[in-house]
This record gives structure tokens, C-alpha cells and sequence, in this order.
């Protein structure tokens, strides 16, 4: 093994123990210590502590004063691990079902390579973030500071995807991942026996009014050429037959792929629920959480990283028009602060032995040959970015 080379077997085993001890939200702290210490073997000046349990190594080589952002998610999901694998999880009721061992591991690999290289002119970043599943934790280290102390001028971020070719690589400029909004809607009316209707409010088809007049909102107010999708996952109310409650609840997900459109379905589904409400004499409460951002990939960074993806990957396995998709990510939030592409990489279709089993799955993992084919674009990203 030459100066330039690493171990890929090293970093496979880093995935493997990441995996089997696996850290919630804001909880990562083996993770980032284990981060931590191996940016510090190869020469990295690191920063703890970013947002929490966020982690930064920086990189100087040479005079330049152009940056890069390279950026890991850490954190894991309460999901109970059915994979049976040697190295599944320890933590009962915590897994890595979405691979943020293997994205966390491939960027510890491009670091080791990055550092024996040097073959770059200016500074690196590289970024490992807490809490991506929900809990904000890319706003966590903005708001922390993160791009005032470490300031890029470009950054990048990867994620594996199941049902994709393993290795193949996807992106696309614009809009890639939508936006995510959560609510919860509170229904209150007048109980009473179920044989004497009229002696009370019905939040019960009051509710059910709701949920199919909600359905309009898609069909009728956004553009057909944006995608949007509201969701009613749970919709709570009685316990018997003969009784009718006097409260029910209802929570909803808004997801959208434009920016504008997400002000209206948030507009048009309060005045759909409050009208609604009123028309049965029931009180609607209304609790608006405002979630991730629409994720929007900068044109020139997407159109490089696909340059740089061809050189590794090589041209017929790099998709730069790529489908958006209406999951969320708080990349997002990076992105607007920088400009900067997002982009897949195929974890295994169903033609392949392993990876098809998709995210947030109970039998999902990591596909570990994506190790290489990560360390290798995050690597010649640096070195043609900062060239």
C-alpha cells in the first residue's frame, strides 16, 4: 500500500462498530469521539461540539482561499434491528436503518485519503452532523456558528439509496427532496349517546369531513407540474360503539417540492379545517410545526459533482436528471446557506444480492462497498474543487 492508498477493510470495520452501537438524536457522543480521534491521527485541526454532538475537521494545504463542505450524518433511528448480522445492533429498540453508519464511515475514509494526498490548494471541512432524522441538527450547528467559523464555498452531501443500482450515482439541479411540515389538529365537540345524535357534535365525521376535504388541496390548488402530499397518518377519536367522543385528533404530514406551494397547502389547509369544523359546530385547534426545507441543489455544484462522479463511477452510472423525491432532508438548511449539490448513491436493486431492503426498515443495511465508491468522489472532489 503506497502513501495514497488506504485500507477500505479499515473503514468497513468502523462502519460495522458505528452500526452495532448505534446513538439517537443529539446522542451521538462515541460516535464523535470515535470521529473525533481519527481526525486528529491524520492531521485533521478539530472542532467538537458543533450544535451539540457535531463534529468538524478543517484542512489546510497550499495558499488558496477557496473552501469545500463535506457532510456526514451521525445519528441513528428507534428502530428494533431484525438483520441478524454479526455486527446489528447492541442497543435495544436503536438501529443504523438508514445508513448514516456507512455515510459517516465513507467520509472518515475520504479523510484519511484527502490527508495523505494533500493534492489540493486551500481548506477542507468536513462536517459531521447530529440529529438528521427529524430533530434539526443541521440547523443545530448553523445556528451554532458552523458557517461563520468554517465558512465553504461550496458543499457537498450523499446519501445511499435502496432500489438503485449499487454504486450508481444520482442528483439532479434544483428541487431534489421536498419539504416537510407537521401538524396536529384537535377536534373538541359535545359528547353523548350514540342513539341521540342530535343531543351532540360529531368530531368523528367532522374529522372524517376534514380528511377528504383535504384531499383537494393537491388536485385543486397546486400547480399539476409541483409535486405535493398531504397525509393523514393517525386520526385518534372514541373507544365505543354507542358512545360518541367529544374529542379526536389528527395528525398530518405537508410535504412539498416548491416553496411557494408550501405556503399554500399550509394557507388552504387551515381554512379547510377551520371551515369545516365550523360547519359541524365543532372547535379546531391547530398545531403547525414547521419541519425541513424544500432541498434545492445549486446548478454549477451539481453539474461538477457530476463531472466528478463520471471519473469515478464512470459516465453510464451518473444520472444527473434524476426524479425528485418527497422524502426530507435537513441538508437543506446547508444549502441555503451555500451553494452546493446532494446527490445518491445506489445501495443495491432488486436484482442484487444485498442493499434493496429499503431505509427505515427493520432489515435494512449499509451496502459497505459504497465505502470506496464515496471515498473516491468526496477525495477527487476536493482535489479538483481545490485545485
Amino acid at each position: 500500500m503506497t502513501t495514497t492508498e488506504i485500507d477500505i477493510a479499515e473503514f468497513v470495520e468502523i462502519r460495522h462498530q458505528i452500526h452495532a452501537n448505534p446513538e439517537l438524536a443529539f446522542e451521538e457522543f462515541s460516535t464523535a469521539e470515535l470521529v473525533a480521534n481519527k481526525l486528529k491521527e491524520w492531521g485533521y485541526e478539530v472542532t467538537t461540539g458543533i450544535g451539540g454532538t457535531g463534529v468538524v475537521g478543517q484542512l489546510k494545504q497550499g495558499v488558496g482561499g477557496k473552501s469545500i463542505g463535506l457532510r456526514a450524518d451521525m445519528d441513528a433511528l428507534p428502530i428494533m434491528e431484525e438483520t441478524s448480522l454479526p455486527w446489528a445492533s447492541k442497543n435495544i429498540g436503536k438501529m443504523h436503518a438508514c445508513g448514516h453508519d456507512g455515510h459517516t464511515a465513507s467520509l472518515l475514509a475520504a479523510a484519511k485519503i484527502i490527508a495523505q494526498k494533500k493534492n489540493f490548494n486551500g481548506t477542507v471541512n468536513l462536517i459531521f452532523q447530529p440529529a438528521e432524522e427529524g430533530a434539526g441538527g443541521a440547523k443545530a450547528m448553523i445556528a451554532d456558528g458552523l458557517f461563520k467559523k468554517f465558512p465553504c464555498d461550496g458543499i457537498f452531501a450523499f446519501h445511499n439509496m435502496p432500489g438503485i443500482p449499487q454504486g450508481k450515482v444520482v442528483t439532479r439541479s434544483g428541487p431534489m427532496m421536498a419539504s416537510s411540515d407537521y401538524l396536529t389538529v384537535r377536534l373538541t365537540g359535545i359528547g353523548g349517546h350514540g342513539g341521540f345524535p342530535h343531543r351532540a357534535t360529531d368530531v368523528i365525521v367532522a374529522g372524517s369531513s376534514i380528511v377528504m376535504a383535504l384531499q383537494s388541496i393537491v388536485s385543486r390548488n397546486i400547480d399539476p407540474l409541483n409535486s405535493a402530499v398531504i397525509t393523514v397518518g393517525a386520526f385518534n377519536a372514541g373507544y365505543a360503539n354507542n358512545v360518541m367522543p367529544s374529542e379526536a385528533k389528527l395528525e398530518i404530514s405537508v410535504r412539498a417540492l416548491d416553496r411557494s406551494s408550501r405556503d399554500v397547502l399550509k394557507n388552504r389547509i387551515f381554512k379547510i379545517i377551520k371551515s369545516q369544523a365550523e360547519s359541524f359546530d365543532i372547535l379546531a385547534e391547530l398545531d403547525w410545526r414547521e419541519g425541513y426545507t424544500v432541498l434545492v441543489n445549486s446548478e454549477s455544484e451539481t453539474n461538477f459533482l457530476a463531472t466528478v462522479a463520471k471519473t469515478v463511477v464512470g459516465q453510464e452510472s451518473v444520472d444527473i436528471q434524476g426524479e425528485p423525491l418527497t422524502g426530507s432532508e435537513d441538508f437543506a438548511f446547508m444549502l441555503e446557506e451555500a451553494p452546493g449539490c446532494y446527490f445518491l448513491i445506489g445501495n443495491g436493486s432488486n436484482q442484487e444480492k444485498i442493499g434493496a431492503c429499503m431505509v427505515h426498515n427493520p432489515g435494512y443495511d449499509f451496502n459497505d462497498k459504497n465505502i470506496d465508491v464515496a471515498a473516491k468522489i468526496w477525495s477527487e472532489l476536493v482535489h479538483q474543487y481545490l485545485c
